[in-house]
């Protein structure tokens, strides 16, 4: 006896990336082989990360404090630099195994071409390389975080 087919994915697959989507809470995961292509939608939308707190410069009050009398509470800084984002749905892991050091660490000089991450997706490890040459400014997700397609995942200066 066969297994339905539903397209060109059979339901044992359809049933793996439905648990995949309620594992790592995803809201949607594309998958595309060769002219197929897949969409899961998950139950609820997963909002997107909250921003990284932006330390005052010496000398203002912190965030949340009252605002000097006489004046306005200054607009936070935008943060500044060139995004490296995730390429695809996935684990986001800094270095090729757990005892290896990371690819890339703040302050480092990357060049174009260069590893600076790894995305497991679906069990399979795919080595990200830089786009842009840089200096690593900020690196947003800690090692083993689910990352989603177009999210920040460092900063280059």
């Amino acid at each position: 006896m066969s297994e339905k087919i539903y397209g060109q994915f059979d339901l044992e697959t359809i049933e793996k990336l439905a648990d995949i989507i309620n594992a790592k809470e995803l809201s949607e995961l594309t998958i595309t082989d060769g002219d197929k292509t897949i969409t899961i939608k998950g139950k609820r939308c997963v909002p997107a990360p909250a921003p990284m707190p932006v330390m005052p410069p010496m000398g203002m009050p912190p965030m949340g404090a009252p605002a000097p009398m006489g004046g306005e509470a200054p607009a936070p800084a935008a943060v500044s630099g060139t995004k490296v984002t995730a390429p695809i749905v996935g684990t986001f892991y800094a270095a090729p195994s757990p005892d290896s050091k990371p690819f890339v660490k703040v302050g480092d000089r990357i060049k174009k071409g260069d590893v600076i991450f790894i995305i497991e997706s679906m069990k399979v490890m795919s080595e990200v390389p830089s786009e842009f040459d840089g200096v690593v400014k900020e690196i947003c997700v800690q090692n083993g975080d689910a990352v989603e397609f177009g999210q920040t995942v460092m900063i280059l200066e």
